[in-house]
């Protein structure tokens, strides 16, 4: 193989892999986890919290809460019930209930953007 050929077989492998998920997320777990930490706040719809200044979660960027999972658990974003509840999971746990959470309908849903 020249030179020039083995530099785009590497380039193109290297695309194929960073657009390959880091790893299959569990929305079954996701679900389960939701129901355990988040709906006793955020409301068991998820869109309905028992305060009506926490955060609608139901069809929110998966992306979006899986940085701010992070953050809480990082201590970068700054909420004492959330830096608690954020700090015991793990990354698939951040993985897998931001994908359920994200797949769900509601005012932030895909289909209504």
């Amino acid at each position: 193989m020249s030179g020039i050929n083995m530099k785009c077989t590497l380039l193109l492998a290297g695309f194929l892999v960073t657009a390959m998920p880091a790893a299959a997320q569990d929305a079954k777990k996701g679900e389960e986890l939701a129901q355990q930490q988040c709906a006793a706040c955020h409301g068991k719809d998820f869109v309905t919290g028992i305060d009506p200044t926490y955060p609608k979660l139901a069809g929110q960027y998966q992306d979006y809460l899986e940085k701010v999972l992070r953050d809480y658990k990082s201590g970068a974003r700054k909420n004492p019930i959330m830096n608690g509840i954020a700090k015991p999971l793990t990354r698939d746990d951040i993985r897998n209930v931001s994908a359920y959470l994200s797949a769900l309908s509601g005012p932030l849903s895909n289909q209504t953007r």
